[in-house]
């Protein structure tokens, strides 16, 4: 049996994240990759909310939000980009956000590669 963190919903959204690039490729803005894998997410029966903000606390007194492109069941979000490559400075990023949420999973996406989708899969609290 698989140990993998909701691995129905990280199966759907790969695909999706597969499916809308191959559609797509790199030649769109953020949005348009964040609208279509809402809708290929949302046909596959997953409750998904888009750019939600998540407050972001220092000592019990909020202090920021967080805005993640894409949630989904409530407790997966999704980061997208559209650029060349992801940086490491994107995927520091994006460790901390996972950080200071509650959430446990989250997906990094760059739509923006010629040699296909990039996707950085990453779990907090392990």
């Amino acid at each position: 049996m698989s140990n993998l963190v909701y691995e129905e919903e990280s199966y759907i959204i790969r695909g999706g994240c597969f499916e809308v690039y191959k559609q797509f490729r790199n030649r769109h803005k953020e949005k348009v990759y964040g609208r279509a894998l809402v809708i290929y997410l949302k046909k596959r029966g997953l409750l998904v909310e888009q750019e939600k903000q998540l407050p972001i606390y220092f000592d019990r007194e909020k202090v920021g939000v967080y805005i993640p492109d894409i949630i989904v069941g409530g407790k997966i979000f999704i980061e997208l980009k559209c650029k060349p490559f992801i940086t490491s400075s994107d995927k520091t990023q994006f460790w901390y956000y996972l950080k200071v949420t509650d959430f446990r999973l989250g997906f990094l996406v760059n739509f923006g590669s010629e040699n296909g989708v990039e996707i950085v899969r990453r779990v907090y609290g392990e």
